[in-house]
């Protein structure tokens, strides 16, 4: 991968949340729980695993999906799940601190390998970023259909106004109308290659940054609803896009790459524990973008609890039993 300021500060940043995220501890998972469909014959007994995410919800559900099917292959699982931001879970996944997590192939692509143009097909997608990054001792498994890939949103009454259905309409209208283009970003969103910077120059797309409000995600699902913004930034995935009745906008240059989701784990690690990827095989071809949409409004529109719905889904779907 190129070297350049910017990987530079993100390998600074990555020690940094790695000493402030509490990589050195972690709670053990106690699931009462023991093979369904996937588990048989306890393929991973005796085994001690690590498993991590990201903190948004869609992460602490894959995570703990993660981290149950493990437990009830027989092995015991430490949950090292909900760092923050993106390149903390990455790096204890590749420095051996954590085994595995449910990672992107979009941001490992663009974000960590440091490309700046996607590709489309996902499957040619999902196959580069393995191939490069079995070097940094990582291997990525088969993945899921599950595409969270990024999207703009804006709430009924402003579709109507500005009827706006494309980002090739929303660069036209921050040119026409200025003042009317409005956006809630996350912070990272607001700096990464595969975001707001990225695909404001693929478009064309001139917003002011007193226009840009930087906020948690969770809020800008409600500042978007209530039109606080004109758009928010969104996850394809998200449960609150429909609870919260937004419409969000095509990516008609197709700038945002695939985000399939697929088991991240430390080359190591599945070479002393090769059973992690046949427990895990069943489980991903399973999440599609509907499961995900579902398990995420479980939690972010309901209030449920991520492992909770984690677990709820296995048992299910009939992954592992009670």
């Amino acid at each position: 991968m190129r070297v350049t300021w910017r990987t530079g500060a993100l390998a600074v940043m990555a020690g940094a949340l790695l000493m402030s995220c509490g990589l050195t501890s972690g709670s053990p998972m106690v699931d009462d729980v023991r093979p369904g469909s996937v588990g048989r014959g306890l393929p991973l007994k005796g085994a001690d695993l690590t498993v991590t995410s990201k903190e948004f919800t869609e992460q602490l559900i894959l995570g703990a999906i993660m981290g149950i099917a493990f437990q009830a292959a027989g092995a015991d699982v430490l949950d090292r799940t909900g760092i923050q931001g993106s390149i903390g879970a990455r790096e204890a996944v590749k420095g051996g601190d954590a085994d595995a997590m449910y990672e992107y192939t979009g941001t490992a692509w663009i974000t960590y390998q440091g490309n700046t143009e996607p590709i489309d097909d996902p499957r040619k997608q999902w196959r580069a970023v393995r191939d490069a990054d079995l070097e940094n001792g990582i291997t990525w498994l088969e993945p899921a259909t599950l595409n969270n890939t990024y999207a703009l949103a804006m709430n009924r009454r402003n579709a109507q106004k500005y009827k706006t259905k494309t980002l090739s309409d929303v660069a036209d209208l921050a040119k026409s109308d200025p003042k009317a283009v409005t956006l809630c970003v996350e912070s990272e969103f607001s700096s990464r290659e595969d975001g707001l910077p990225g695909m404001q120059k693929e478009y064309g797309m001139s917003v002011p940054s007193a226009n840009i409000t930087k906020m948690d995600t969770g809020i800008i699902y409600t500042q978007a609803s209530k039109g606080t913004c004109t758009y928010g930034e969104v996850f394809t995935t998200d449960g609150r896009i429909k609870a919260m009745d937004l419409t969000t906008m095509e990516d008609d240059k197709r700038f945002f790459p695939n985000y399939n989701a697929a088991p991240e784990i430390n080359s190591e690690s599945l070479k002393e524990h090769p059973e992690m990827a046949e427990v895990l095989a069943p489980i991903t071809r399973k999440l599609n973008n509907t499961v995900a949409r579902d398990l995420n409004s479980k939690v972010d529109v309901e209030g449920q609890d991520p492992h909770a719905v984690a677990k709820e889904w296995l048992i299910q779907e009939g992954f592992v039993r009670e």
